[in-house]
């Protein structure tokens, strides 16, 4: 049934070619965002076809380039609607992968979508092209999710993705299955840890080689408190840049408690190591 829904959506949309999405260093008219269900592929939507279809100028405060900025952009809520409208979803019941193309990795609920009304820019006003963002001065083109009320400044309760490559609607523990502390009583700390990684950790960094790439894998071929004082990694996550200058943020407002519950996941997850290098022989 859904590889049948699956094909009539594609069929509907037809939007794109065969390659892979990314921004990958073609024209920006060629870049496409790719939309997924379930691990299959329903459609793309082409940056041309986007601009076509007529976008709004925003201006808002954008906490990556700490001052006010002007894009073009459209309604995402509109854009997934048009994707996904074939396979008779409720969006807001929705469980949503958000994949940037250096390996940002952002879920994010159906009803933080539909209550929050993110814009999709793909176009910055202010610059030829697009201004660098970030430490590393990155292109944030060609999809750059942003918000825009003044209450959708917190990078943690509304992250804003740039390169963003693919959109997915499935469930965090179908596309992330080797990151659940499984085993560990539900109502504990393991359990605890892994809400916290799975909200604001799984963006950057993989467990068992699944979730974000920007960051360091925490727990194959070693976990991270195999080779790490537990002290030093929670000082770390609350201020990581009195160790070094890098792209990780810190995390003030995780609690002791929090951090407890934290290290409780990553030493659960040291006994249930999955390395598909090592069962590759890699």
């Amino acid at each position: 049934m859904k590889r049948a829904l699956v094909s009539m959506c594609v069929a509907m949309i037809a939007w794109g070619c065969e390659r892979e999405a990314g921004y990958d260093g073609l024209g920006e008219a060629e870049a496409e965002l790719a939309f997924m269900y379930e691990g299959e592929e329903v459609g793309r939507f082409a940056l041309a076809a986007l601009a076509s279809s007529g976008g709004v100028d925003v201006e808002g405060y954008d906490p990556y380039y700490e001052r006010d900025k002007r894009f073009r952009a459209v309604e995402l809520v509109g854009v997934l609607e048009r994707a996904y409208g074939g396979l008779g979803l409720k969006l807001s019941e929705q469980e949503f992968i958000l994949r940037a193309s250096d390996g940002y990795t952002v879920p994010m609920s159906g009803e933080r979508i539909i209550e929050g009304r993110p814009l999709l820019a793909y176009a910055d006003l202010e610059a030829e092209g697009w201004e660098p963002i970030g430490p590393q001065k990155a292109n944030p083109g060609p999809f750059y999710v942003v918000w825009r009320g003044a209450e959708q400044k917190d990078l943690e309760q509304y992250p804003r993705p740039w390169q963003l490559a693919q959109i997915e609607i499935a469930p965090f523990e179908q596309v992330f299955p080797k990151t659940l502390p499984e085993g560990a009583p539900r109502e504990s700390a393991a359990w605890r840890g892994f809400a916290i990684y799975k909200d604001q950790c799984v963006r950057c960094h993989a467990v068992n080689q699944q979730g974000g790439r920007v960051g360091p894998e925490l727990n194959v071929p070693r976990n991270i408190t195999e080779y790490r004082p537990e002290d030093q990694i929670r000082a770390y996550i609350k201020n990581p840049r009195a160790f070094r200058y890098g792209n990780m943020p810190p995390f003030p407002h995780l609690t002791d408690a929090d951090l407890d519950d934290v290290l409780a996941y990553l030493k659960a997850m040291k006994a249930r190591k999955d390395d598909p290098a090592e069962a590759d022989g890699g």
